[in-house]
């Protein structure tokens, strides 16, 4: 990062490797429309979800670092891989050094504190990348605010491409849904929770809760993140005054702009218009 950051009042920053980040600020927008809204998307570099701990932290704080240069003071980590492998380590060693008064948020524990509200009988599931199972992060995080929880984990490879391809609502993406719900369900009968460990899985909410016995609860993290959003602004009125109110987004990505405004529309449910920049 070169110099110093801008000081004046800016948007709210959303980050994800991709497209699924979206789903989250849509959720954000709706419950908060009246700010702004500064998107960024690594889509040149996605996904995130193979990627090791250290690449995953590198790339996460490169785009951090954009977006406070750009005026964000607040930055959402839209994106399960990026708060499982890189948000401690941001909120911990650099923000300190980069500017102790900017924050940077996650998806995880907002979506672990709303569970105790939820579930009945402690049993929680979660659907995500081979990614974020493989790094823990939702069961340790689950055991810090509630140890007496019992979580399995269930990893879905194929989930991510069928959104991106644009086949989450075709026959095909039955198999791969029945199959991994089919799984996790039968690890653990008595789950009545399940997580949406990943942004682009709202869009694949139909066919999940087809086949999910209706006495099991099904959380898309975008409406839990967004009222812990509002939450937080409501109770840092510091933080509240460094967020523009324009009502405006602007979407940025690594990847060519038409890609991504086709692909965008696919999850926010409208025509965007987006940038290219480069980390």
């Amino acid at each position: 990062m070169n110099g110093q950051l801008p000081t004046a009042p800016g948007p709210i920053g959303v980050f994800d490797s991709g497209y699924g980040g979206l789903t989250i600020l849509r959720q954000i927008r709706g419950m908060m429309p009246q700010y702004d809204y500064l998107y960024l998307g690594d889509n040149a570099r996605a996904p995130y979800g193979t990627r090791s701990f250290e690449v995953v932290y590198e790339f996460t704080l490169q785009a951090v670092c954009r977006l406070f240069e750009m005026g964000c003071h607040l930055v959402i980590l839209a994106c399960n891989t990026a708060s499982a492998k890189a948000l401690r380590s941001i909120q911990q060693n650099d923000l300190p050094r980069l500017d102790p008064t900017r924050r940077v948020l996650g998806v995880i524990r907002p979506t672990v504190e709303a569970l105790d509200a939820v579930s009945r009988t402690g049993h929680i599931g979660i659907v995500a990348t081979p990614g974020t199972i493989r790094s823990n992060t939702y069961a340790l995080e689950i055991a810090k605010l509630h140890p007496e929880m019992q979580v399995s984990g269930e990893a879905c490879p194929m989930w991510v491409p069928l959104v991106e391809n644009n086949e989450y609502d075709s026959p095909g993406a039955d198999y791969f849904v029945e199959k991994r719900m089919g799984n996790l369900l039968r690890h653990d009968p008595q789950i009545d929770t399940v997580i949406l460990g990943c942004t682009h899985y709202p869009l694949l909410l139909p066919k999940i809760l087809q086949y999910t016995p209706r006495e099991v609860t099904v959380m898309p993290q975008g409406e839990y993140v967004a009222s812990s959003l509002r939450d937080y602004i409501q109770r840092h009125p510091e933080m509240a005054a460094r967020v523009t109110q324009g009502s405006t987004t602007r979407f940025l990505t690594t990847e060519q702009p038409e890609q991504f405004s086709q692909s965008a529309a696919i999850f926010l449910g409208e025509a965007v218009e987006a940038e290219r920049i480069q980390l």
